[in-house]
């Protein structure tokens, strides 16, 4: 249990646990089973007043007055205002924990969310910053690996425990693209990882062709390197780059340098608490204390570029988080390479967040249009269209890779989920844009119920109004029905 603390147990323990987010409302309720009821509560927190926002509360204080101060006072009577309550929350996943024999009140008021003492949520009415080091936090986070694993699972039968971590051609994905059987030109990419978590994005994909990772534990490393804020940029990278070190000798988790020092023969304690200060970014903040801990450094010969890379973090990744976000992507990864219509269904399902239809199964030809067309736009792309592309890359390398989609169509798609069917893809009634979740799950639910007998027998039992029914005439999923049952009496 010392070691679970830490090495000397002076620092409160750090627990997190990360849910697939369909799952984390329920695993904060079942803290109430493991501890007893009345023992949980939703960790609060407490927005402050900014400096920015304090200079414009004083500024337009006097403005509104017509009294004329220099900045040099606004900015002093403003400094007045800084760090003073302005909202309260509560964090995504922070759970309190109240020991048995003490009530929550004995360290904190609680409230609950918006005011509302109908709700079942209770939050510290503290800050948890400021009660965390006496009562411990759980962080039960809510994370999409685990359901993208679940829905692949459910759609192979292949448990995730079962996937090899030592796979060969999956590994090789993180260097090329020849296990998805495409070119670096086909794609646009010298590495095969759109859509794999931690390694997706135009960074990591940087760090990957800057390092050529082949093993297990430099995919670990680089995830840390992502994650830390100075660690790569700047910093490892340059010195990767110089020579002066390799991916492996980098400080790329925090534990690197507590391992690293200790190594080196500094007593564990020393080891630990450099390694604390550098990880929060302290190191230049305390000088006094730095330059205490540079003088043992320099007592066992730790080299000077080793002290440099520290001085330049602010952040940095613990290595067992990074141990299991990398074991989930390379899970993930492994149903890319060997059953790439499962990943591409899970993917579209659950991370695709500007999947459209209108642009993305109509064909490759139509796909590189739209990305030409938001690449042409440069600097002006708004966020959504920047989400699309990241989409559009994958839906590209779909195609590339042989594979196509199915049209939408309302008796065969599913309200939300992607379908494998006859080697293709099915997309879901959602995948239209404007028909938002809430109208095709309406519109599923209905149809499971008895076929439709006319547009609008659809549209009153579903409850969706002409807008909705025009989107689904503009994609032929209305082909061959009336427009009502009635028939007239007349000629």
């Amino acid at each position: 249990m010392r070691h679970f603390w830490d090495l000397i147990g002076d620092k409160e323990p750090d627990i997190d646990l990360n849910f697939s987010g369909e799952y984390q409302a329920k695993a904060h309720k079942y803290t109430e089973v493991i501890f007893g009821k009345g023992t949980t509560f939703k960790a609060g927190t407490v927005g402050t007043v900014a400096d920015k926002t304090a200079f414009g509360y004083a500024k337009n204080y006097f403005e509104e007055r017509n009294i004329i101060k220099p900045n040099a006072e606004v900015a002093r009577v403003s400094s007045g205002c800084v760090g003073i309550k302005r909202t309260t929350g509560q964090h995504p996943g922070g759970i309190i924990v109240v020991p048995k024999g003490r009530e929550i009140f004995e360290f904190t008021p609680v409230q609950h969310p918006a005011d509302d003492s109908g709700s079942d949520i209770v939050t510290t009415h503290f800050d948890y910053h400021s009660i965390d080091g006496n009562l411990l936090k759980l962080d039960i986070l809510g994370h999409d690996d685990p359901t993208v694993i679940r829905m692949l699972q459910d759609l192979t039968g292949r448990a995730p425990t079962d996937i090899p971590l030592d796979d060969k051609e999956t590994m090789s994905i993180f260097n090329s693209t020849t296990a998805l059987g495409v070119t670096p030109e086909q794609i646009n990419s010298e590495v095969g990882t759109f859509g794999i978590p931690e390694y997706g994005t135009k960074f990591a994909r940087g760090m990957l062709v800057d390092t050529h990772p082949t093993t297990f534990d430099e995919l670990i490393r680089l995830s840390g390197l992502s994650h830390g804020t100075d660690v790569w940029l700047g910093n490892a990278q340059s010195l990767i780059e110089e020579g002066i070190v390799t991916l492996k000798e980098a400080i790329c988790c925090r534990d690197d340098i507590m391992v690293y020092l200790m190594k080196k023969g500094l007593p564990p304690d020393k080891a630990f608490k450099i390694m604390e200060t550098v990880r929060k970014g302290k190191a230049l903040k305390d000088p006094e204390k730095w330059e205490g801990f540079k003088q043992i450094m320099k007592e066992y010969d730790i080299p000077d570029w080793y002290v440099k890379s520290c001085e330049k973090i602010k952040y940095m990744f613990p290595k067992a988080h990074a141990a299991a976000y990398v074991t989930n992507a390379f899970r993930i990864a492994w149903f890319k390479v060997h059953i790439p219509l499962a990943y591409y269904a899970a993917y579209f399902t659950i991370r695709a967040k500007a999947f459209d239809a209108e642009f993305m199964i109509n064909g490759k030809a139509k796909v590189e249009a739209k990305m030409q067309e938001i690449t042409s736009l440069g600097n002006l792309a708004t966020p959504k269209d920047k989400e699309m592309y990241d989409d559009l890359e994958l839906v590209h390398e779909m195609y590339e890779r042989g594979f196509e989609f199915l049209p939408v169509d309302l008796y065969k798609s599913h309200s939300t989920k992607f379908q494998i069917e006859d080697g293709k893809l099915r997309p879901p009634l959602n995948s239209i844009a404007g028909l938002g979740t809430v109208a095709a799950e309406s519109i599923y639910q209905a149809r499971l119920e008895e076929p439709f007998e006319c547009i609008e027998d659809m549209q009153a039992r579903s409850k969706i109004g002409k807008s909705i029914t025009e989107l689904l005439e503009k994609f032929g999923c209305l082909k061959g029905m009336t427009k009502s049952n009635q028939m007239s009496l007349f000629v």
